[in-house]
């Protein structure tokens, strides 16, 4: 056997070693929990070498003891990261093993969340978890920007330029000159402050099938738990008409393109658009006003009256 090779077979064993030695020293019922030091280095060996995420089963590993994630031994192409060795089939059972014994704490805990969960239902949960950061909801470009609601705020000021303004209620023009033209077209209007919460505004033209339609939608910059605490109105009318939208806003955590896709704000064809417009419907004149409100419950049980702001 070649030296390199030698040295690889013992550092294989030494791995394997550690990770039977942690099955032993702990019974298939003993959990481990994350002030637990021992935690830590069966953790580090849960880690993929490659994408450093944590590995689920199937747990892969090569003929030296190399182990790595299913979807690794993909993108690798079938071969070890670490010793180049063909991968086969070969399952690592005994750390799947051992990753059922442990416990650790949601990776969102320093933003708050105190859960902690077995080892294979702690991905699950950090998928849901509230305490997770939230994704950047302009919709003018794709933006891989994550953060907390004030990080996010200053980087819609700062970054995408976004008009910030504070109150309740909001009024917006929106002119055309040649409406004949819909081409798919995103706006985030405004960030609206109120409540000491924040609104994004979005205004919309695009195809429904084949008609031409102009869409407007308020989104909540938080959970959809406290989404459902608010409520708006969203307003557009022209020539002694109008037409008004109100429901909940919808959070941020759904993506833009998913309350866009679900119609669920207020939508205006085309026909009507230029009605509303009034002259001699060459030019689009849309004007769309709205308001927010916190709907609080009645003190003697009855239904939830609202809470304007001034």
């Amino acid at each position: 056997m070649e030296p390199s090779s030698i040295k690889e077979s013992i550092a294989s064993l030494d791995v394997m070693g550690e990770v039977e030695h942690y099955h032993h020293h702990f019974p298939a019922n003993t959990k481990l929990h994350s002030n637990s030091p021992s935690t830590t280095s069966v953790h580090e060996l849960l880690e993929c070498p490659v994408c450093t995420n944590s590995m689920y089963p199937p747990i892969h590993q090569c003929q030296n003891g190399h182990t790595l994630c299913s979807t690794c031994k993909i993108m690798v192409h079938n071969r070890c990261p670490t010793c180049r060795q063909e991968l086969g089939d070969i399952r690592c059972l005994a750390l799947e093993k051992v990753a059922e014994s442990l416990e650790l704490p949601c990776k969102y805990c320093s933003l708050g969340c105190m859960e902690i969960f077995p080892y294979y239902c702690k991905l699950k949960h950090e998928n849901v978890c509230n305490f997770r950061p939230f994704n950047c909801p302009y919709a003018g470009s794709d933006c891989c920007i994550v953060g907390d609601i004030p990080y996010l705020v200053a980087h819609l000021r700062d970054d995408h330029k976004v008009d910030m303004h504070s109150g309740c209620t909001f009024n917006h023009r929106y002119v055309k000159s040649n409406p004949l033209e819909v081409e798919n077209a995103t706006w985030m209007l405004t960030v609206f402050h109120c409540f000491g919460q924040y609104f994004c505004l979005h205004f919309e033209a695009f195809q429904l099938g084949m008609a031409p339609v102009y869409m407007a939608f308020l989104r909540f910059m938080g959970d959809e738990r406290e989404a459902r605490n608010y409520c708006c109105s969203l307003e557009v009318g022209g020539n002694g008409r109008k037409l008004i939208w109100e429901g909940s806003p919808r959070s941020i955590r759904d993506s833009h393109k998913k309350v866009r896709d679900s119609h669920d704000g207020l939508i205006v064809q085309r026909n009507l658009a230029l009605f509303f417009s009034g002259g001699d419907r060459k030019e689009l004149k849309l004007r769309v006003t709205g308001r927010i409100w916190k709907e609080q419950q009645n003190p003697e049980g009855g239904a939830c009256i609202p809470n304007l702001c001034s």
